[in-house]
């Protein structure tokens, strides 16, 4: 180490402000009980583990509840996402894509973009779980991002599965 040099704590990653304030202080954090949809991610890669659930009136997504077991940039990314669906309609929502939240967070430090994806990825597993109980039939496989693992309910027995195959 060069003379007059000291070695400081590693900084991390350089969020945004807005990215530490959905960090700190997390928007619509829970679980809606009588949920009308619910989405469960994973990332294998890093641990980050995401579950949203969506109540739906009239054809709106009139509340989103998260619980998110990963990261600061995980947290911020359910946070954020939450807040951008509310009010929306299904279709509105389906357009909020992994970009979309980056955007609305001021950036992410491109080791943590996955954080987005996985965001991304909640919230279309919970609408096609929705459409899947309302109508029979959920998104179609473009629709959906094949490499997530999708967890069983605790108390339905069962546990992780792998992923589906594409097609």
């Amino acid at each position: 180490m060069p003379v007059g040099k000291e070695k400081t704590v590693a900084e991390g990653p350089p969020y945004s402000p807005k990215v530490m304030e959905h960090f700190m202080n997390p928007r619509n954090v829970g679980e809606i009980e009588d949920a009308d949809g619910v989405g469960r991610v994973g990332s294998p890669v890093c641990g980050d583990v995401m579950k949203m659930s969506i109540k739906v009136e009239n054809g709106h997504i009139t509340d989103v509840k998260f619980k998110t077991f990963g990261c600061c940039a995980a947290i911020a990314s359910s946070s954020i996402a939450t807040e951008m669906i509310i009010g929306k309609t299904i279709e509105e929502a389906l357009k909020v894509t992994n970009k979309a939240v980056v955007e609305a967070l001021g950036g992410l430090p491109e080791p943590k973009i996955h954080c987005s994806v996985l965001a991304e990825q909640a919230l279309r597993r919970a609408i096609d779980n929705y459409l899947r109980k309302t109508t029979g039939k959920g998104l179609t496989a473009g629709q959906i991002d094949s490499d997530y693992h999708e967890w069983s309910d605790p108390g339905a027995g069962g546990g992780a599965q792998s992923p589906k195959p594409p097609g």
